[in-house]
């Protein structure tokens, strides 16, 4: 089976149960990530949570029967499982086509993969098959976002207005997973449940401090991506210190520059850039806030110099996941690179 962000949520209440291998990909790696969270929570629903097996891509791929031995297994105490698998393009590829080989039922098994899309490998051998799901996460916008929003209210007792809704996805920067941690707190603020529903004003986002992007990596990524390397040298330690997660910054960069790529797909070649950023903030489809870093930034990351940041970032992601002990590093010296390569 097949669906796309828009279908996924349809598809999936109608199938939760036949469904063994669950697939996402796509540029959108937040949704992906996000959609990984809410097939969990439905698995988990009125029952005990289950033991949650994680791998990465990179596991899997030194030893391609573990998969399938996993998924088959059961714990000392006879638990429910659930298999998560987070990897890079099809680097799991022989280990997932180990597991659909196998003809004895066995635990749901989640697929994150980053970089893929569905036309990789992963997703042709699954994308026939009545037991699998592939789905696929385009780049999002801010109505497909308010959408995701407004979807999840509900479960959490929340009553939110269209235009609330907008503001919640614009200040999570269009990433759901940060949305939907934002309806949580405000769930938890407010005291509401599915059986006791609460309305949320303004006033209930300011108290939460919802605001614009992630305020603490929001100056790492304008200062890497705007080119001030004088400004990046005072934000750096911040990372060093374990102030900020490193994999949650590297995705704070990929936000921005596949949103980059969407707005400089819409100005054209040719368009102004002062123009095009400010009618872009009067239709609402960025946040005022972020115009001037945007503008600054859609003047040094176009054309082939964004694709090669796009590139730059994809291959960080993959070393990053496969050397967890040197993310940190390996980022901080990406960032000084990015950083220089911006202010030529």
């Amino acid at each position: 089976m097949k669906a796309t962000s828009k279908t996924f949520a349809a598809t999936v209440e109608r199938a939760l149960y036949k469904i063994r291998v669950f697939y996402f990909c796509g540029a959108d790696e937040a949704g992906a990530g996000d959609a990984a969270a809410r097939v969990l929570e439905r698995l988990n629903q009125g029952a005990a949570p289950a033991e949650l097996v994680e791998f990465t891509g990179a596991e899997l791929k030194r030893d391609s029967v573990r998969l399938a031995d996993e998924a088959r297994s059961t714990s000392l105490f006879g638990d429910r499982r659930v298999i998560r698998v987070t990897m890079a393009g099809d680097e799991a590829h022989d280990a997932i086509a180990a597991l659909v080989e196998d003809t004895v039922p066995g635990w749901p098994v989640l697929i994150v993969a980053s970089g893929a899309t569905d036309k990789s490998r992963v997703a042709k051998l699954l994308t026939d098959r009545d037991d699998a799901l592939v789905t696929i996460f385009y780049p999002p916008d801010a109505r497909s976002v308010t959408e995701a929003v407004r979807g999840s209210v509900g479960a959490l007792g929340l009553l939110v207005s269209g235009p609330l809704a907008e503001q919640i996805a614009l200040a999570a920067g269009l990433d759901t997973r940060i949305a939907r941690s934002e309806l949580e707190k405000l769930a938890l603020y407010l005291d509401a449940s599915a059986e006791a529903p609460k309305t949320v004003t303004a006033k209930d986002l300011a108290a939460i401090g919802t605001q614009a992007g992630d305020d603490s990596m929001a100056p790492i990524v304008n200062a890497t991506l705007g080119g001030a390397a004088d400004r990046l040298k005072h934000e750096l330690p911040r990372l060093a210190s374990g102030d900020i997660n490193p994999v949650g910054l590297l995705l704070a960069f990929e936000r921005r520059a596949v949103q980059l790529a969407q707005l400089a797909a819409r100005m054209g070649p040719g368009g102004n850039v002062q123009n095009f950023i400010d009618h872009e903030a009067q239709a609402k489809r960025i946040f005022f806030k972020d115009k001037a870093d945007l503008m600054l930034q859609l003047h040094k990351w176009r054309g082939a110099r964004l694709d090669r940041l796009l590139r730059r970032l994809a291959a960080l992601h993959r070393a990053m996941l496969n050397d967890s002990v040197g993310a940190q590093l390996r980022l901080q010296q990406a960032l000084a690179e990015i950083a220089r390569a911006a202010a030529r």
